[in-house]
């Protein structure tokens, strides 16, 4: 079992990079978001899962824990194999796919290429309650899930941003700050005006 490959980088492709180890091109496939920061000659470092089947072995590459950890979570869907899961993490980044599944926001997970509305439904419906952890790391302890609210509230306010135009998990995440900063006997109204706030400044920090 291969877990991880450190070599040079001989060749990138659409959706592999051939990774020389001693002499040996290991042929990887990879998500975008991790070919894209591969140089070929340069050193590679991939954290490997190694799919084994009775007509091939398939070895995935990741440039970080946190992707490998949500492909092997996505595997475990109906309906999502390996080239499923690496076109979900090549379109929705781990941090904004958590909050997409804690958000139930089926059109982030949408856009990735095979995943179409039931899937997308199906993948929300399955993880929801296995990314708690993961929820907390990717608010980065500043922003956990509004527990302490009442879910109505939480609820009536991410709703109301979306309704403004903002992406449901964008959305969660802001209310979600918000509701830490305010406490949890924060009304509607005040988290919709402090979920504001933490877009806003979620944009000029992008800016």
């Amino acid at each position: 079992m291969i877990a991880k490959l450190t070599g040079i980088l001989d060749y990138i492709g659409a959706d592999a990079a051939i990774v020389d180890v001693g002499g040996v091109g290991y042929l990887v496939f990879a998500s975008t978001r991790t070919l894209g920061q591969l140089q070929p000659g340069a050193a590679a470092r991939l954290l490997i899962e190694t799919h084994v089947r009775e007509d091939h072995i398939h070895l995935y590459g990741f440039t970080d824990a946190a992707e490998r950890d949500w492909f092997r979570l996505l595997t475990t869907v109906q309906g999502v194999g390996a080239k499923v899961a690496l076109a979900i993490l090549s379109a929705v980044a781990a941090n904004d796919l958590t909050l997409a599944i804690v958000a139930q926001d089926k059109a982030m997970l949408a856009r990735a290429e095979g995943v179409g509305p039931k899937l997308a439904a199906r993948i929300v419906n399955e993880l929801r309650d296995k990314v708690g952890g993961m929820a907390l790391a990717a608010t980065n302890a500043a922003a956990p899930a509004p527990a302490a609210n009442d879910p109505g509230v939480t609820g009536d306010a991410v709703s109301a941003l979306v309704n403004l135009g903002y992406r449901r998990a964008e959305a969660f995440g802001a209310v979600a700050a918000a509701s830490r900063r305010l406490g949890g006997d924060a009304k509607v109204d005040a988290l919709i005006r402090a979920g504001l706030q933490e877009l806003a400044q979620s944009s000029e920090a992008r800016a």
